[in-house]
């Protein structure tokens, strides 16, 4: 007859056991995302709670990362992979894809698929002269709050097909967005409508989204060609052309070299401001950080507008 003693550590071993497999169960059974920029994380958490993980931040350039082992290892993890596309990623993308070995990782989904991309570029040719080119149109679709509402409905309908036990709880999590995100671009318009008309010297195509909704005009880049650093003979040529007609900033990406924008205000005149501003949001940011960074741009460039 088994005494007491044993039969306590064979319940205390079969406890230990059906917990150890609990949580390998409860883990294995979320869903994981590989977003490449922040706010395709921010719109995932939106609509399903997930495991994250997320390839860039905003203080770098998403044209431009290292395809580091940790993100080939999250890769490798990856149930759904969501982008930006129209070659935002193409310089780095492919390589994670190839060395994850996860077929899972192949079929992307691409926020660009879904929307008009402004500025396309038909036959134009990568070449180490010709900069950062997209064919297809500028890929930071995300600064336009319009594009999001596009977006978000396609992004449902994928993780319903990938999680059909939660497409409920992802609708009602999509329609509780999408009438909240409608009614801050309702505010947005309004509050913005002062900067319509008013116009801005630039570095990258980073904010065209940004101008194109708000009416802001776009005088200059920074950029002799897109991605390419400013160099001193075009921000001489930029010098002349912005003493003709005075922006009301000049207005870099959080990821960019400061000087040569601080370099052309300084000649411009000591009360002309230099806006570094976030090209998207803080990594593991939801719906509300969302708001939040849109807000933030919107009250900089409202400051702008009133410096003297």
């Amino acid at each position: 007859m088994r005494s007491k003693a044993g039969f306590r550590a064979g319940l205390l071993a079969a406890l230990v056991g059906l917990v150890g497999l609990v949580g390998l169960a409860g883990p294995a059974s979320a869903l994981t995302v590989f977003a490449c920029e922040p706010e395709w994380a921010a719109l995932s958490r939106v609509l399903i709670d997930a495991r994250i993980h997320v390839a860039t931040h905003a203080g770098q350039d998403p044209h431009h990362i290292d395809a580091r082992p940790g993100l080939i290892a999250q890769l490798r993890q990856a149930d759904l992979v969501v982008c930006t596309g129209a070659e935002l990623e193409a310089g780095w993308l492919p390589v994670l894809q190839q060395r994850s070995g996860n077929p899972r990782a192949q079929d992307v989904f691409f926020a660009a698929d879904h929307v008009s991309l402004i500025d396309p570029q038909p036959g134009a040719v990568a070449s180490p002269w010709a900069g950062d080119v997209h064919v297809h149109g500028n890929p930071h679709l995300h600064l336009d709050p319009n594009n999001l509402l596009v977006v978000v409905d396609a992004l449902a309908k994928r993780l319903s097909a990938l999680a059909p036990d939660k497409a409920a709880s992802i609708e009602q999590r999509r329609l509780a967005f999408v009438q909240r995100w409608r009614m801050k671009i309702r505010q947005w318009n309004e509050q913005a409508a002062p900067l319509r008309g008013r116009s801005v010297a630039h570095q990258h195509t980073s904010f065209g989204y940004l101008w194109r909704w708000l009416g802001v005009k776009e005088l200059a880049d920074l950029e002799p060609k897109p991605g390419m650093a400013p160099s001193p003979g075009h921000l001489q040529r930029v010098l002349e052309l912005l003493r003709q007609q005075m922006p009301m900033a000049v207005v870099i990406a959080s990821y960019q070299d400061p000087k040569p924008a601080r370099w052309l205000a300084a000649q411009l005149g000591p009360s002309l401001p230099v806006l570094v501003l976030p090209s998207t949001v803080a990594e593991g940011a939801d719906a509300a950080a969302l708001e939040r960074w849109m807000d933030g741009l919107l009250t900089e460039l409202l400051k702008a507008r009133r410096t003297p």
